[in-house]
């Protein structure tokens, strides 16, 4: 995939950034057994490892990152910690287990009464068909509503229609659609569009703008990219679309700059509040950050050379 700078409007526009997808690990710290099968993320990425590739100061959400789950309690831990010197990281979605009856229903108590977490995922993209049909996880998912924790559901394109089931069977429950659906660009599944249009129809759904260039077949122009980011953004509207980097795992594919300026770029023909929406408010609303004062962004003399 290629991703060139955008031009225009896009290039000079700096609304400010919340990311609302980041990860950070140590593999010396806690286990992540996929690392085994992508070498080149098996290592230690850190707060300061994402200032240094952010072109500019960028708060974030931190998102679980598939670290053993036993240990889910602790990568909380360890990301509050990181905060306490970074307050830019703003709030984590933690793991939980929701297709466990004994533990899901304590540990989302537990989370919901934790002002650092701010939603829960469970990833399920590597689930059975049919695995969010199972009545114990569903009712895991429509705890979360009950305890006003939204779920983060990272799902592969095929199983989209699934999710709008999901939705439509826990309409507490904000489900937070990550990477659009993780559609295989230029050629998406066939059910990725009628089923993103499902979703897309239910108002407890929203959906980050992020993880796209990873799907990219190689050699994919940010053209094309474009055209599926302003597309999903027609079908959610500006109010429910979320920006997200995925960072690290973008960088298989792009790095930090030319991402962020192509989802500026899918967003130059909007109102200066619906980009704003987009980049930043949206996020703060989705995960209830207006509940807690803003963190101060790093200052340019402290961010990494």
């Amino acid at each position: 995939m290629t991703m060139d700078q955008p031009s225009g409007a896009a290039a000079g526009q700096r609304t400010p950034v919340l990311d609302s997808h980041v990860h950070f690990w140590d593999p010396q710290h806690l286990s992540y057994p996929w690392l085994a099968e992508v070498p080149a993320l098996n290592r230690h990425f850190s707060p300061a490892g994402f200032l240094g590739d952010a072109p500019e100061p960028v708060e974030a959400v931190f998102v679980e990152a598939g670290r053993d789950p036993g240990q889910a309690a602790r990568e909380v831990d360890w990301v509050r910690g990181l905060a306490r010197t970074q307050p830019w990281i703003r709030g984590a979605v933690a793991h939980v287990s929701l297709d466990d009856p004994a533990g899901a229903p304590a540990a989302v108590r537990g989370l919901a009464a934790d002002p650092f977490v701010v939603g829960v995922r469970h990833n399920v993209q590597d689930e059975a068909p049919g695995f969010t049909e199972d009545t114990v996880f569903r009712a895991g998912v429509a705890l979360l509503g009950e305890a006003g924790l939204p779920f983060d559901a990272c799902v592969r394109q095929q199983q989209l229609g699934e999710l709008a089931e999901l939705a439509a069977a826990c309409p507490q429950t904000l489900v937070v659609l990550d990477h659009l659906g993780k559609p295989s660009v230029p050629g998406p599944d066939p059910g990725w569009r009628p089923n993103l249009l499902r979703l897309a129809r239910r108002d407890n759904v929203v959906c980050k703008l992020s993880g796209l260039a990873t799907e990219a077949a190689p050699g994919t122009d940010a053209s094309t990219l474009l055209a599926v980011l302003r597309e999903v953004i027609d079908a959610f509207g500006p109010d429910r679309c979320l920006y997200g980097g995925d960072w690290p795992v973008m960088t298989l594919a792009t790095s930090y700059g030319p991402w962020l300026d192509l989802v500026r770029e899918a967003l130059a023909d909007l109102p200066a509040a619906d980009a704003d929406a987009v980049m930043r408010t949206n996020a703060v609303r989705t995960y209830r950050l207006g509940d807690r004062p803003p963190a101060p962004l790093p200052d340019e003399a402290d961010r990494p050379v």
